[in-house]
């Protein structure tokens, strides 16, 4: 379906303070993109940043690039702009591996912190990779880290003297419910138990106040909502009070660029002072490269407006659904508060999948979910109210006419 710039009109554009901010990405041609909570978009900064580090940094300055383009330091310099955006102090985030590896340190260091202590409370519908993460370590520590499972709903009450950690994602990957962070936190603290929360589906999309609400720990990765490419490099959070003399290592992963002193090359490890102890093996610095240059569109973005957009964006998603008669065939699971939600619906449908196959045919990039959720993401910075309103028409007559009962869009691909 080719899209024109007459398509892309919409009253509400005309009035959104971040719409100049669409031109700073690569959007596909007659494409309509609404699945940023899966990949963001490639950035034009992102493009001209990586080419430079490879052309003028690796390529003529080489292995100078570690002290004259500061690469040795990116982790923590761009762990300071990812801070920024989910209220962190300075020194207390950084950018390194993935999701699911910083995961595993921060666990380790929350049960060392919390000796004595064995239970990782979590949700039954948190997102998969948090939960095996806490089954690997289970393996490896037998009894003294213990996985218990609860409904989300009951996640605030199931706090006991008995949580070591409680591990939670901010916002539900598959229905968009957000959860309440300050109560969880206080009643962590209330019991003795740690927080360590997943930011995966908040940063970039919405406000986050760690430091306010108090959170222990925090994980989160940046090619969503954050737009820095596929695989890119995750990021950890340490509150302040843990990172406080630390004579001991808080985390097992003793990689040589966590040490106090890593060109000495001592046989035994010390670890570094602060958040740079987090750091393992050698920074990937192409992919950091991606990482900072996506993160500088966000620079001056009020990320109350950034939020403002998105229940827009969402609401507005509804109200032509509803115009269109479609939410009777395909309900949302999304809470109907815009502020118990981040920034993303998801709708139930028993061909879910073939509906989101049968949208990207016509040029409209969702995503599915098992086991039969349609799910919509909403990336303020480049996506508009005229997009939502050509994707809900599209998805209407796929619906109405049954369009997605087409073989072709039966088949599954590896990734789904």
């Amino acid at each position: 379906m080719p899209f024109t710039d007459s398509d892309l009109q919409h009253p509400l554009d005309k009035r959104d303070p971040l719409a100049a901010l669409r031109q700073e990405f690569h959007i596909p041609a007659n494409t309509i993109y609404f699945d940023g909570n899966s990949l963001g978009l490639l950035s034009h900064r992102v493009q001209e940043r990586v080419t430079q580090t490879l052309q003028k940094q690796w390529g003529n300055d080489v292995i100078t690039s570690w002290n004259k383009h500061n690469w040795i330091n990116l982790p923590l310099t761009i762990g300071d702009k990812i801070g920024h955006l989910i209220g962190a102090p300075k020194g207390h985030t950084v950018c390194c591996d993935s999701t699911s590896i910083n995961l595993f340190k921060v666990l380790s260091a929350a049960l060392q912190l919390n000796d004595g202590r064995a239970e990782v409370l979590s949700t039954e519908d948190n997102f998969p990779t948090d939960l095996y993460m806490v089954q690997g370590l289970h393996q490896l520590l037998g009894e003294r880290c213990t996985l218990r499972l609860v409904p989300e709903g009951e996640l605030l009450n199931s706090i006991s003297s008995e949580t070591a950690v409680v591990l939670a994602t901010e916002v539900n990957f598959r229905t968009g419910r957000r959860l309440p962070l300050t109560k969880l936190s206080k009643k962590a603290r209330e019991q003795g138990a740690l927080t360590i929360i997943d930011l995966a589906h908040s940063a970039g999309a919405m406000p986050v106040e760690l430091l306010n609400h108090d959170i222990d720990f925090a994980i989160g990765c940046t090619y969503k909502y954050l737009n820095a490419g596929p695989g890119a490099p995750a990021f950890l959070y340490v509150a302040p009070r843990h990172l406080t003399d630390n004579v001991k290592p808080l985390q097992p992963l003793f990689g040589w660029l966590g040490h106090a002193q890593p060109f000495e090359f001592s046989v035994d490890y010390a670890p570094a002072d602060g958040i740079r102890q987090f750091i393992t093996g050698t920074p990937p610095i192409l992919a950091l490269a991606a990482v900072d240059a996506a993160l500088d569109i966000f620079n001056g973005v009020d990320m109350a407006e950034l939020r403002e957009k998105s229940v827009g964006l969402s609401n507005y998603w509804l109200e032509r659904m509803a115009a269109e008669g479609l939410l009777e065939q395909m309900p949302s699971i999304s809470p109907s508060e815009a502020e118990e939600r981040g920034s993303q619906l998801a709708f139930e449908h028993e061909h879910a999948f073939a509906i989101c196959q049968a949208l990207i045919a016509e040029g409209i990039i969702a995503d599915f979910r098992a086991p039969k959720y349609l799910r919509i993401g909403f990336s303020p910075l480049y996506n508009t109210y005229a997009e939502v309103k050509q994707a809900v028409a599209a998805l209407a007559d796929i619906v109405h006419k049954h369009h997605y009962e087409r073989e072709e869009f039966q088949q599954r691909n590896a990734v789904t």
